[in-house]
């Protein structure tokens, strides 16, 4: 095995090909596909130029990484391995970990872990980190998907394909992303307008959006991310836009399909969806002194 320390639209490249190998032997293993990391191309970060060690095999193809990305509240650090990979821990992640060392400012660093990998739990809680918490992804069948469901009356659903100027001429997460997001998400092999929804309230106003993700090569369809403005929240939206798009990733090839969660609430929803198959996570947090509790 060689190690390259990549950055930038290189190491997604390297990495969204580790992730296409991973799911393709562990159907339901790990915590990210690939169109997660995609997904997180979205904005300018500071990790895109932090160098990441990829481990390649003789055969030139990825078999383990340890990403670096830079949050508001935290630099996140995701070890991902090929299942049986005999490459020590230490020796995967120590290029990764010597680039927070470097930090001028000792960061905050997160890491999700699937709960049932208790080797990498166990490495996390040696360099320091505490559990802070779970979170879930759940799964359901294409085929068992939910009947598309009406939006409430004057409300209308726009893609980035099928639209005018007139109706969104603006990306509907710029507000939150800035005026590149498109450009960015663009720049990526698994983005497709054609999935990227949105609904518009009567007066044309973004009441929510939501991006569809299908991945060709493993099958799986990724909801990622799904926001509903809160004057606009309990109106059946969500469930209305999802539906939808669920619907077009099927329609698009997907088999599976999967959407993550924090909160009680959202996982009610995606449960009535029918995302009853469910995985739980554990963030692993390191909180440096004087960072106080990151919330």
């Amino acid at each position: 095995m060689r190690q390259e320390l990549l950055t930038g639209l290189e190491r997604l490249t390297a990495v969204t090909a580790l992730l296409h190998r991973f799911r393709l032997q562990q159907p339901r293993g790990g915590v990210w596909e690939a169109a997660d990391l995609q997904w997180w191309w979205r904005r300018p970060r500071v990790s895109d130029e932090v160098a990441s060690p990829v481990w390649f095999d003789h055969a030139d193809q990825p078999v383990a990484a340890a990403v670096l990305t830079a949050w508001p509240h935290a630099w996140w650090l995701d070890v991902i391995r090929l299942p049986g990979l005999t490459l020590p821990l230490d020796d995967l992640v120590r290029p990764a970990w010597a680039q927070l060392e470097r930090r001028e400012e000792s960061p905050v660093i997160e890491a999700l872990v699937p709960a049932d990998d208790d080797e990498l739990g166990a490495w996390f809680e040696g360099r320091g980190f505490a559990a802070a918490g779970d979170v879930w992804s759940g799964w359901q069948a294409a085929a068992d998907r939910p009947t598309v469901a009406a939006l409430p009356t004057g409300y209308r659903l726009v893609d980035r394909v099928v639209r005018g100027v007139d109706v969104a001429p603006e990306h509907p997460m710029v507000a939150r992303n800035g005026p590149d997001v498109e450009a960015r998400l663009r720049q990526t092999t698994l983005y497709d307008p054609r999935l990227d929804l949105a609904v518009l309230a009567p007066g044309g106003a973004v009441a929510g959006y939501a991006l569809f993700w299908h991945d060709p090569v493993t099958g799986v369809g990724l909801v990622e991310p799904v926001r509903v403005e809160d004057e606009h929240s309990s109106r059946g939206i969500g469930y209305a836009m999802i539906s939808a798009g669920l619907d077009r990733l099927s329609k698009a090839g997907a088999t599976t399909l999967k959407i993550g969660w924090e909160s009680e609430r959202a996982g009610a929803l995606y449960t009535r969806l029918g995302f009853t198959d469910v995985d739980t996570l554990t963030t692993y947090r390191r909180t440096p002194p004087g960072h106080g509790d990151v919330i």
